[in-house]
């Protein structure tokens, strides 16, 4: 046998095979570490979204072509995969801007996908960092091309554009009072605000229970509720399973000239012991207690794991933040000390009282406000509860009796 030790020819070579192998390695390494590890595309009626998640940041270029209508986003630096090549398959028929999806390998380096359409849209693409339990993202969200549908069909989607645009506050009314006093003059308008939603499915239980579905429901049941009142008349953020910026959620209670605005969740904690219903309204001088700090920043990163494009406009930096008024956050602790004497006749009270913290989307100028968690969707027992019809409906009641009682008490009076 040659002892390679003594051998200086042979041993060279094996220390330029063995180099090479370690290069091929690392380019193995590097190249699986770039894929696509998830694909999920959320219609809407809104809008559709479709996320591509890997790794590491993805850079792309994007084209618009017609005849058909079709977005092509370029991908570098990946190679087609099978979750890639899964994307066509997740194309619901109902979706109302995709006709179907493409992906090929357009060069060694390049994957490229083409978004066939329904109709003229205007797409947006941008990335996003890492949070929660999401690694980075390259979002392409599909809205009606700008003008296809104007403000009075559809304020939501109108607001979604100045969103973009970086002005939620171009639609918006000026901030006078309303007209006439709500509930006999015209009725009462209520905001109804189902947490999370899309990409954000909020908290989610141990039997996979999801915080969006669950509110989405109970939102639903109140909103009939309401509608059955001849005085009251109620509107959704959302009425179907899709992201909405909570800073266009508010924009949309104020487009609506919204007396009451009620956003409803399932509470979440790293101690599964942890239970019982909670009502919360907006602090501007720092969070009341430990426990409602942590919650609004929990809250408050939906916008993070949600995904959206642009941060900061002129509604939220002049509006939102300096005309917050002392009397809308007393009518808001009010009503929602009615609402959380309903809740604690159906379930245990985490706490005894209205808490309060900086919870951005309380943060309406002029609509009380309160956020209602429901249960905590992280304890076994009221995950239980939550997915049951019964529970939900009890939720939906309870609200709906604080809130005939606040109107009764004189709330409505001040909401002019």
């Amino acid at each position: 046998m040659t002892d390679d030790n003594h051998n200086p020819g042979r041993r060279r070579l094996l220390q330029t095979v063995a180099a090479s192998w370690m290069l091929s390695v690392s380019k193995v390494g590097f190249a699986a570490s770039s894929q696509v590890i998830a694909v999920r595309i959320w219609p809407s009626s809104t809008y559709t979204r479709i996320t591509l998640e890997s790794s590491t940041p993805l850079k792309y270029k994007q084209f618009l072509l017609s005849d058909p209508p079709r977005v092509v986003v370029d991908i570098e630096g990946v190679h087609l995969n099978s979750v890639l090549k899964g994307l066509g398959e997740k194309v619901q028929q109902s979706d109302p801007y995709i006709r179907q999806a493409r992906v090929g390998q357009f060069d060694t380096k390049t994957v490229r996908m083409v978004l066939e359409l329904k109709r003229a849209i205007n797409p947006h693409v941008f990335t996003l960092r890492p949070v929660a339990e999401f690694h980075n993202r390259l979002v392409v969200d599909l809205y009606p091309e700008d003008g296809a549908v104007s403000a009075e069909d559809d304020p939501l989607l109108a607001l979604l554009e100045d969103y973009n645009r970086g002005d939620v506050a171009r639609t918006l009314p000026p901030e006078t009072a309303k007209d006439g006093q709500a509930g006999r003059s015209r009725p009462l308008v209520i905001m109804l605000d189902p947490g999370h939603g899309g990409e954000d499915p909020g908290a989610i239980g141990k039997y996979k229970t999801r915080e969006k579905d669950v509110v989405l429901q109970i939102a639903r049941r109140l909103q009939k509720l309401i509608t059955r009142e001849p005085n009251m008349k109620a509107h959704m953020t959302r009425n179907e399973d899709v992201f909405i910026p909570l800073k266009v959620r508010v924009a949309k209670a104020r487009k609506l000239r919204a007396d009451l605005f009620i956003s409803i969740h399932a509470d979440a904690f790293t101690n599964r012991a942890a239970k019982g219903s909670s009502v919360f309204a907006l602090s501007t001088k720092g969070a009341t207690s430990s426990a409602a700090r942590f919650l609004a920043q929990t809250q408050n990163e939906s916008d993070l794991i949600g995904g959206v494009s642009k941060s900061g406009d002129r509604y939220l930096d002049h509006t939102m933040f300096d005309l917050v008024q002392t009397a809308t956050i007393g009518d808001s602790l009010k009503f929602g000390k009615e609402v959380l004497t309903r809740m604690g006749k159906i379930n245990h009270l985490h706490k005894n009282k209205v808490d309060q913290a900086g919870f951005a989307v309380l943060k309406a100028p002029d609509i009380p406000s309160i956020l209602v968690e429901t249960a905590f969707i992280s304890n076994i027992n009221e995950e239980k509860k939550l997915r049951t019809a019964h529970f939900q409906q009890q939720v939906a009641e309870s609200i709906m009796a604080g809130i005939k009682v606040w109107f009764s008490e004189g709330g409505a009076a001040r909401a002019k």
